[in-house]
């Protein structure tokens, strides 16, 4: 192999990496996941159809209220950031409010 060959192998392979090294990325909480009922592209898609706009932040967590494991979504609408929780066992929306001004 030539080295110019060689070269241009690597500089592919590392930008097949970069493209997709964000498409398995773990979430916080991701350890929790096999209590949970629906997945998370599911709770995704619940979240959004509850608050439009986009997902900037996503986490799995253990927190009173429904079944005790909820999926919490920072949605951002416009310059407004909201708190959206899917119940992770029944896929129910248990919050949709304004992000306060510590959020967790």
């Amino acid at each position: 192999m030539t080295t110019l060959y060689r070269t241009s192998i690597s500089i592919l392979l590392a930008a097949i990496t970069v493209t997709f090294s964000g498409v398995v990325s773990a979430y916080t909480g991701e350890s929790l996941a096999p209590n949970a009922k629906i997945n998370i592209q599911t709770a995704r898609n619940i979240a959004l159809k509850a608050r439009a706009g986009t997902i900037t932040d996503e986490e799995l967590e253990k927190e009173s209220g429904g079944s005790g494991l909820r999926y919490s979504f920072d949605i951002k609408d416009g310059g407004i950031t909201y708190e959206i929780g899917i119940d992770a066992v029944t896929g129910k929306v248990l919050e949709n409010d304004r992000e306060g001004e510590n959020p967790d």
